[in-house]
């Protein structure tokens, strides 16, 4: 296996400017930064032993000087339990000195990836793994198309697609630069949208969404396109893929999912296919979840469809279950959403975790694809 257990738990890290203008912090708001040895050790009681983490750049960034004391629990914690840790670096917040249009910010972060892989190296055993930029293609969209994450613009969502590129490019080199046997996970959503029922009228829109759109971030990485921004296969690295029961709608309906049994739905292990023939190399699925009472019957649907795919040959090599924490939602802090293995009691300042008994129940059960792969690997 790439990391210590097949199945790894996402703590939601998102810091920014939401659609209001306010600063959020989920790290904070799940009380994860104060109870973060706990939180890993309740992950390991369950069988999980790799999670995906944050190093949040505008806590540490303090214009070019740094400050990654609000790391230590974390490396700490990670260390004492013997978790393996996928670090994001940028997860849509950044410091509010710096515009993502300006030509500073790709120096500036590049500068700060190269701080925190050497900060993160000198206190790690093993491999280290990184995620530059988390859902460039979906920030590109909520920042520079939709107004809703700081910068908050509108009809440049192609322009700040391409900044963000080249930026995770310029610090997977700075990453490289002083740990060179560093890991990257590349990390966007998957997803597929359908012509009305009944009509075909916009199949040529759908198709250049499903076949090109949803694979720029990607193909600009890896050298397809654009290749004048300096991607290649090496900076692709590990592909993660982003995957909820919402990405898959009807052209021109983003915020209304296909239901379960629609039969425009195209099934999860043929949308892992189109990535794999597309670039080869490691896949994980890098978040998945559902909400309520939904949550173990999707569990158990991501179980059966990663089995096929494992089957196939497909080198998918962990499924991340995100958030694995009940969080607030980013643009309304007062909301809460219950889509992880454990709901956080607010009642109790945060600081207490209920478990979600049937989707453990759900896990157990998909536990068995880490027993099964890693007995058929030995043979």
């Amino acid at each position: 296996m790439m990391f210590s257990s097949f199945f790894l738990a996402g703590f939601e890290c998102a810091t920014g400017a939401n659609v209001k203008g306010e600063w959020i912090d989920q790290v904070a708001a799940t009380a994860h930064d104060q109870h973060v040895e706990a939180d890993y050790r309740r992950v390991r009681e369950v069988g999980i032993r790799a999670v995906r983490e944050a190093i949040r750049w505008p806590m540490v960034d303090h214009k070019g000087h740094y400050d990654f004391g609000s790391v230590v629990p974390f490396l700490d914690a990670a260390r004492s339990q013997r978790i393996d840790v996928i670090w994001d670096l940028f997860h849509y917040g950044y410091p509010p000195d710096l515009d993502p249009f300006q030509p500073a910010f790709i120096h500036r972060f590049a500068s700060y990836c190269a701080a925190a892989a050497r900060f993160v190296q000198a206190r790690t055993h093993g491999t280290c793994w990184f995620t530059p930029i988390n859902e460039p293609s979906f920030f590109a969209w909520a920042g520079g198309e939709a107004g809703r994450f700081a910068p908050h613009r509108t009809g440049v969502g192609r322009d700040l697609k391409i900044i963000l590129a080249r930026a995770a490019i310029a610090g997977i080199n700075a990453i490289r630069s002083v740990c060179p046997g560093a890991r990257i996970v590349n990390v966007d959503p998957l997803c597929h949208i359908v012509p009305p029922l009944g009509s075909l009228d916009r199949f040529e829109d759908c198709d250049a969404f499903n076949h090109g759109a949803v694979f720029e971030s990607w193909d600009m990485l890896s050298g397809r396109l654009m290749p004048e921004l300096g991607g290649s296969r090496e900076h692709l690295d590990v592909i993660g893929i982003n995957y909820y029961w919402t990405n898959q709608w009807e052209v021109d309906r983003p915020d209304t999912p296909l239901a379960d049994d629609d039969p425009r739905r195209i099934p999860l292990r043929q949308l892992v296919r189109r990535v794999w023939e597309r670039y080869g190399g490691d896949l994980l699925i890098t978040e998945t979840s559902h909400v309520d009472d939904m949550r173990p019957i999707w569990l158990a649907e991501v179980e059966r469809e990663c089995e096929a795919i494992l089957t196939s040959g497909i080198p998918l090599r962990g499924v991340c279950l995100y958030p694995i924490l009940g969080m607030p939602e980013w643009h309304d802090q007062q909301r809460w959403t219950r889509m992880g293995l454990w709901d956080v009691v607010e009642s109790a300042a945060t600081s207490c975790r209920s478990i979600c008994q049937p989707m453990l129940d759900a896990l157990r059960s998909a536990q068995r694809l880490e027993r099964r792969f890693a007995r058929e690997a030995r043979v």
